[in-house]
């Protein structure tokens, strides 16, 4: 029979595990907007395509020097061209950490027969997906899932994309561009089920998309109120990083971080890249190059 002190011992191990687990130190890389093609720069936008190759091999050597999970791409890893991937991709295989992608518009400027590779190319199983480091779950969100350009000509959501579109510019949104995108129905459903098990398995949650929803922006996903609405709803998400909007942005909004990455194509020499940290209630941004360091106070669920 178990004595009162072995009872309030074991009870002190299991809540001393419990913080221990919240409080667990993550540290990762992330990188917005490579967006590489073997292409003159386009001095209008500030975009030095080519450069990003050189970029990328010094963020890996910066990268590799350090103790990381994984590495993030948040989108448009190329600017145009299924040829630019044999060029980029071979950097990221000499980092020496896990590597993650998100699915940007330009990942599809490439030839019709490509985009429907263009996952699978990236190491990707699917579009979307989730995985855990330590407490932390990460919900991985394709943007570009009901648009102009990724879905097959034929496609229902390509019809839906041009519907949405137009609700978008007959409402006078900012972000009623061609070069957004929304999410589908089912990967909605999807979403919620994610947050749902997350919460359910006591895990806070980091949303990771190419576009931006918050605040009001020309580049943002199209159904981005819809979503940013969902998330004020979960005590258990705590932040949501992207890239495509390459001048960066920030915003708390109902406890969650909406954190802007800084695209690396940009300037002809200077980079950005960031590594972050998450442990008990903070979030800290290592900035490097354009990419400004933040200091992040984390809610309690």
């Amino acid at each position: 029979m178990l004595s009162r002190r072995s009872v309030l011992a074991a009870s002190a191990a299991l809540m001393a595990s419990r913080a221990g687990a919240a409080g667990a130190r993550l540290r990762f890389g992330v990188i917005a907007d490579p967006q590489y093609a073997e292409a003159p720069p386009n001095l209008t936008l500030g975009r030095y395509y080519a450069n990003s190759l050189d970029k990328m091999r010094a963020a890996v050597s910066a990268l590799n020097r350090e103790d990381l999970s994984f590495v993030v791409t948040l989108g448009d890893t190329i600017d145009r061209d299924v040829a630019s991937y044999d060029k980029i991709l071979p950097i990221y295989r000499t980092l020496r950490h896990e590597t993650r992608f998100v699915l940007g518009n330009h990942d599809f400027d490439v030839a019709p027969e490509h985009r429907g590779r263009v996952a699978s190319l990236l190491g990707m199983a699917s579009p979307s997906y989730d995985f855990a480091a330590s407490d932390i779950r990460f919900v991985v969100l394709d943007g570009n899932d009901v648009s102009l350009f990724a879905p097959p000509p034929d496609d229902p959501r390509r019809q839906l994309a041009a519907e949405r579109l137009q609700q978008a510019e007959a409402a006078g949104l900012v972000n009623a561009k061609p070069w957004n995108g929304s999410l589908g129905e089912s990967q909605f459903a999807w979403l919620e089920g994610c947050l749902r098990a997350a919460r359910a398995a006591g895990e806070r949650v980091v949303v990771i998309n190419h576009y931006p929803v918050a605040p009001d922006n020309p580049h943002n996903l199209w159904d981005a109120n819809r979503l940013t609405a969902l998330l004020a709803r979960q005590p258990h998400v705590i932040a949501y990083f992207n890239g495509h909007n390459h001048k960066g942005n920030y915003i708390e909004r109902d406890g969650i971080h909406y954190v802007n990455f800084h695209g690396m194509v940009d300037t002809p020499d200077s980079s950005a890249f960031a590594i972050v940290e998450i442990a008990g209630d903070r979030l800290e941004i290592q900035g490097f190059g354009r990419e400004p360091s933040r200091s992040l106070t984390l809610k309690t669920a």
